[in-house]
């Protein structure tokens, strides 16, 4: 039974993805809309249709290729293959739990690393937005798989120890564990990770410096400062974004976005992005995600070690590492649940942000502008099907977002 669960979770996720990305790709519009008609012209709009095509295509060959793979190591018994060579070891069992662990993360890299070079090198390349290099894709490749591991090796054998030492409430001490981690890392992340992939320099002085810490200090909004951050070494593609927490937190600007757009359009997309912390959006978010680990570790604590689920994945042992892995295929329908109900709610947040900034910046038609202006340079899709925003998108469509900012207005 559980077979037959997992792999209907797992085929039924594959289908349904498949379905969103071709509606999605068919719901493009040959005519450009009356909105974006003074900033696309007919080649550009048409090369934005065919980066759309493209990435859908490509997302289903990934697709189709993990989920083929995955169900065919279940079937297969690669699982328990996998664990007899880490069992052959002879170590305690967060380390067999780690070598188990570490060789299934190697792989799954080492299966998208040709997507990822192919989506780098050859669709961002053929429209114009790749600016990484070789050296720089491998160095940027290797220091993501050390960080993912170590950070992950670490979650995971703290969860193995409390589910072999703390009896009942080992789900409790996982969740608080791991929230306390996870916190940890966000607050060092501006000053210890992010600066391992990017140069981030105070920003010049000037009139868009200017303009932009008057603008906060109007606000009383507290920061660190403003900076630039080297966007170029990869990719045109233009975006901006805060990072810390009270004083400590700081804007930083892609340097693509400060060449292409004028002050009272940064000032404007600033104003976005405070709004988000003055409506404490970020708060918000943060308090969801630890509740929702919440849920997640205590259902985990009801297949810990579970036969029928061991027995699925054709696994001679039980084990808690394993157990942690193979919860994963269980949990995925109530994670997308919660992934959409998510999707709602920063959608909303992004129109209380919009709103924000309107209501304070009062330049509507430069905030229009900025909006306009990141979605041609970044060819976004400006007809996204119904579907694929109500499952997967974080920000309303472009036009909808432009809609709201004239009501607004």
């Amino acid at each position: 039974m559980y077979l037959i669960i997992i792999l209907t979770i797992l085929i039924g996720s594959y289908i349904l993805e498949t379905i969103v990305e071709t509606l999605n790709a068919s719901s493009a519009r040959p005519r450009i809309p009356d909105e974006f008609q003074d900033y696309y012209d007919a080649s550009k709009y048409g090369q934005s249709q065919h980066y759309l095509k493209d990435n859908t295509y490509f997302k289903i060959a990934n697709s189709t290729t993990i989920t083929a793979l995955t169900a065919l190591f279940i079937l297969s018994g690669g699982f328990n293959l996998l664990d007899r060579f880490s069992r052959g070891f002879n170590l305690p069992e967060i380390a067999t739990g780690l070598i188990f662990a570490g060789i299934i993360f190697l792989a799954f890299q080492i299966i998208e690393l040709p997507f990822s070079i192919y989506h780098t090198f050859v669709i961002e390349e053929k429209y114009g937005f790749n600016l990484t290099r070789p050296k720089t894709f491998i160095t940027d490749t290797l220091k993501s798989w050390i960080l993912t591991a170590l950070i992950s090796a670490i979650a995971f054998a703290a969860i193995i120890w409390f589910f072999t030492r703390a009896g009942s409430l080992a789900w409790c001490w996982c969740w608080l564990t791991v929230t306390f981690f996870e916190l940890f890392v966000l607050f060092i992340a501006p000053a210890v990770i992010m600066p391992l992939f990017n140069k981030f320099v105070p920003l010049a002085d000037g009139e868009l410096k200017t303009s932009l810490e008057r603008y906060a200090r109007e606000h009383n909004f507290k920061m660190k400062g403003v900076f630039q951050m080297d966007g170029s070494r990869r990719s045109t593609k233009s975006n901006a974004f805060f990072t810390g927490f009270g004083k400590y937190r700081r804007i930083v600007l892609f340097d693509t976005l400060i060449q292409k757009h004028s002050v009272d359009e940064m000032v404007s997309v600033l104003a976005h992005e405070m709004g988000h912390y003055k409506k404490q959006h970020y708060l918000k978010h943060i308090v969801v995600s630890i509740l929702s680990k919440g849920v997640m570790f205590f259902i985990l604590s009801r297949f810990i070690k579970n036969p029928e689920l061991f027995a699925a994945f054709k696994m001679e042992n039980l084990s808690v590492y394993a157990s942690l892995l193979f919860f994963g295929f269980l949990y995925a329908p109530i994670n997308m649940a919660l992934s959409i109900l998510a999707h709602v709610i920063s959608r909303k947040h992004e129109y209380e942000a919009d709103f924000y900034a309107v209501s304070t910046y009062k330049k509507p038609e430069a905030f229009i502008s900025a909006l306009k202006k990141l979605t041609v340079d970044n060819l976004s899709n400006l007809t996204p099907h119904p579907l694929k925003v109500f499952l997967q998108y974080t920000h309303p469509p472009v036009l909808k977002r432009i809609e709201a900012i004239r009501k607004i207005s």
